[in-house]
């Protein structure tokens, strides 16, 4: 069973998707530790409450020396032999030194059917393109910010009168599903899965692409 890290910097809604999704019977993984890096987030407590190791080392004292953050971060990885790696709303960009010590193994998720909108506002820019579908992306984290090999994706629809907030919260409710399930396809190590030329997958049911 591999030993599965996540990063957060906030709520950790999607922390607790991992959580419940690795708490179902037969999933190939357990999560060994939650690291935050805000003092505050409400993230921490929620991890906690369901047992689970979460600690917090914080950025600011680093003097924005990114990598030496990172190292501290990649340390505590290591002392609960950490394998694989999710990013759950981790709102720092990583140094290249991180991103090597991790790769193939760190996961992100993303609000937007990658490969259009990475970065951020992701919503709000799908609303101003008229695009008639959005979601989320499940990818291997690259140095190239949102452009790792795509594991997963699901899709909803832009309704008429959306608002930014209103898409916001039908991809949210995609990712909770999605993230938790192309983590287990990872974990498994499915033939070509993670291979950067897979063919895209969408593993949700149809009428859990479009609520």
């Amino acid at each position: 069973m591999s030993r599965v890290g996540i990063l957060f910097s906030g709520r950790g809604s999607n922390m607790a998707a991992l959580l419940d999704g690795a708490s179902e019977p037969g999933f190939p993984g357990e999560v060994a530790v939650a690291l935050c890096n805000v003092a505050d987030a409400p993230g921490l407590e929620r991890a906690r409450a369901r047992g689970v190791v979460a600690l917090c080392i914080p950025h600011r004292p680093f003097r924005g020396d990114r990598q030496l953050h990172e190292a501290a971060l990649d340390r505590a990885l290591q002392e609960r032999g950490v394998e694989v790696l999710c990013l759950a709303g981790y709102m720092r960009l990583l140094t290249p030194w991180f991103v090597e010590r991790w790769s193939g193994r760190m996961l992100n998720i993303h609000p937007s059917l990658l490969p259009l909108f990475p970065g951020l506002d992701t919503h709000a820019r799908a609303l101003q393109a008229g695009v008639k579908l959005h979601g989320c992306t499940v990818h291997l984290v690259t140095e190239a910010v949102d452009s790792g090999p795509i594991l997963a994706q699901a899709a909803v629809p832009v309704l008429p009168d959306d608002t930014e907030e209103t898409l916001a919260a039908r991809v949210l409710a995609q990712e909770h599903i999605l993230y938790p399930t192309a983590l287990r396809l990872f974990l498994e190590r499915r033939p070509g899965y993670g291979d950067p030329a897979a063919a895209l997958l969408n593993p949700l049911p149809g009428p859990g692409r479009a609520p």
